[in-house]
């Protein structure tokens, strides 16, 4: 669990407490007859401030941290992809998406976002599902399509696609 969920629980816990232990004060002190219904009723309503924003902020931080957590899950599904097609020059799409338990939608998603952020180079054809790591500089000398022999003209950066066969070149 990250850290703003965790305070935000805290402060909604804490918020409550408040709530609890000011509601039985004040039922106490009108029980006691040292306190008028009216005058509970303002300590409630001034009760009422800090427990608002206690629980307030409490939910923010809690809505916040489900979002870090999943941008965080994002990330580490980038850098565990990452790791394997470079460890491995080459891995099936399949396979990827097996042995990280996403759909191979979400691969691919994962590859388009490693690539617009300029870490990983390499090729793919969706066709034959088969993910090829490369480094940029070789894939620039590349004049004929690695997939069908098509000619080639990759120049820029970001993801260059063979008119002949649809093969995919990313460059960084």
């Amino acid at each position: 669990m990250n850290t703003g969920r965790l305070v935000g629980i805290i402060l909604i816990v804490v918020g409550f407490g408040v709530a609890v232990i000011a509601g039985l004060w004040l039922a106490l002190q009108v029980s006691a007859t040292q306190l008028s219904a009216g005058g509970a009723l303002v300590g409630a309503g001034i009760a009422f401030v800090p427990v608002a924003l206690l629980v307030g902020f409490g939910i923010y931080m809690v809505v916040q941290g489900g979002r870090e957590a999943v941008a965080e899950s994002s990330m580490q599904q980038q850098r565990r992809l990452l790791d394997i097609v470079k460890s491995r020059g080459q891995v099936s799409v399949s396979d990827l998406a097996l042995e990280m338990r996403i759909s191979m939608d979400t691969v691919k998603d994962l590859v388009y976002q490693l690539v617009g952020l300029q870490v990983f180079s390499g090729y793919i054809n969706w066709q034959d599902g088969i993910l090829y790591s490369a480094e940029a500089s070789k894939l620039r000398e590349l004049d004929k399509c690695k997939n069908c022999g098509g000619e080639i003209n990759l120049v820029g950066k970001g993801v260059v696609v063979c008119k002949y066969c649809g093969t995919e070149y990313f460059l960084t």
